[in-house]
């Protein structure tokens, strides 16, 4: 212990930053050199499973506000099961904000409740960078709001105060470029609005029973494009204005794809897991990447359909997901496109099938795009063990004529 106290006071902070908040805060008590030391450091969490929330109330109250560091870069707070009174944790995140602090996190796991535990401070406060809010937080949006450097903002499961709450804040952060959204039963939006020219990145997850009376994206640098709606029902909804938009995930229930799939048309890597078919007139040109869930009964004209529409396609990755019934394994008919599409002709090169189900219409798929890729270089097919007989499965589809003399066939 001697050596390493005779460090400088710079380098032991350095050494306790890569600790635990609560593990940097107990070697205090190791000898007067060490007492105030951990108040120095940028980092601080506090809450979780290490702490009682009465242990670190008792902390906060008597040590934050004389904490030494003059720039706070993180500050994360856990509260599980939360007795602590509202204005106490408003207290303290009043002096984060003080210290500029540039990272804020706050989790609850109180999500039916509505903690009004966010200072008005907080949303003019020129050094926050990025913002975390996650639980039965509400965000009671004042008139003035200026956040100039906030470039990251994660809001999941947290209650408005009221209507346009988000689009005030979200239009008066001008650098925002990451926004994850996650909007659940208990919140009070009626209208979802992100009109932000700067955001390059947008997740939103919508849970299920959650349907929005109004559904509005405008956000002409997003790159970017995460959409995970549970709902069965389509929502009233404007995407429009994405021109930069090169990867996109879309994970959606509903039977209306039309309103979204022409705003995503500029993406060159595509994940997407969808019941819904598309309309004619929407050609894919940059898409190089595709991955393909499918689960319902009839998932190849989907598939037929962005063959068609993707003149470049240079990977598919296809995935035959099972419900828990096995009702998609009974038949259907596969209806291959009366023209071989341009990507298999002159682009695509990887073929990946996850969950092979052996059934006929699989079979033929698979056989069809072996017969007409003629640039693959690999092909591998992943079969559903306890279904497939892997060496039929294997006979069957090394037999096929294949249109790549160098395409590799492999079975996994």
């Amino acid at each position: 212990m001697d050596r390493i106290s005779g460090l400088p006071d710079e380098v032991l902070v350095k050494i306790l930053s890569f600790a635990p908040t609560k593990v940097a805060v107990s070697t205090s008590i190791l000898s007067k050199r060490w007492e105030f030391l951990w108040m120095w450091l940028t980092k601080l969490e506090f809450g979780g499973k290490l702490y009682s929330e009465s242990e670190f109330k008792c902390f906060l109250d008597r040590n934050l506000s004389l904490h030494r560091a003059p720039v706070i870069e993180s500050f994360c707070l856990k509260l599980s099961n939360s007795v602590l009174k509202p204005e106490d944790i408003r207290m303290w995140v009043v002096v984060v904000l003080s210290r500029y602090v540039r990272e804020l996190e706050i989790y609850s796991s109180c999500y039916q409740d509505k903690q009004n535990i966010l200072p008005s401070s907080l949303y003019t406060c020129k050094s926050l960078v990025i913002l975390k809010l996650n639980g039965g937080i509400l965000m009671d949006v004042p008139r003035m709001v200026c956040l100039p450097s906030l470039k990251t903002l994660v809001l999941k499961g947290v209650n408005y105060f009221k209507q346009g709450s988000l689009q005030r804040l979200l239009s008066n952060c001008p650098v925002l470029e990451d926004l994850v959204v996650n909007l659940c039963h208990h919140d009070n939006m009626g209208k979802f609005i992100v009109i932000v020219p700067s955001l390059q990145r947008l997740s939103l997850y919508i849970g299920y029973k959650r349907v929005l009376d109004e559904f509005v994206i405008d956000t002409p640098s997003l790159e970017y494009f995460k959409l995970v709606d549970r709902n069965y029902d389509s929502h009233p909804c404007l995407i429009e204005n994405m021109p930069k938009l090169t990867e996109a995930y879309v994970d959606v229930r509903s039977t209306d794809l039309q309103s979204l799939i022409g705003s995503i048309t500029s993406v060159k890597r595509l994940i997407i897991s969808s019941k819904a078919m598309f309309g004619d007139g929407y050609i894919f040109n940059r898409l190089e990447r595709l991955t393909l869930h499918v689960l319902e009964e009839n998932p190849s004209n989907l598939l037929s359909q962005f063959l068609k529409d993707s003149p470049n396609l240079q990977e598919l990755e296809y995935f035959s997901e099972l419900d828990d019934s096995y009702e998609n394994m009974r038949m259907f008919p596969w209806n291959q496109p009366s023209i071989v599409p341009e990507c298999l002709l002159s682009s695509l090169q990887k073929f990946t099938w996850s969950q092979y189900l052996g059934r006929t219409q699989d079979r033929d798929i698979a056989v069809y795009i072996l017969k007409n890729a003629c640039c693959l270089r690999n092909a591998t097919i992943d079969s559903y063990t306890c279904l497939v007989p892997e060496l039929e499965m294997i006979k069957e589809l090394t037999r096929s004529s294949r249109a790549s003399t160098t395409c590799e066939l492999n079975f996994s």
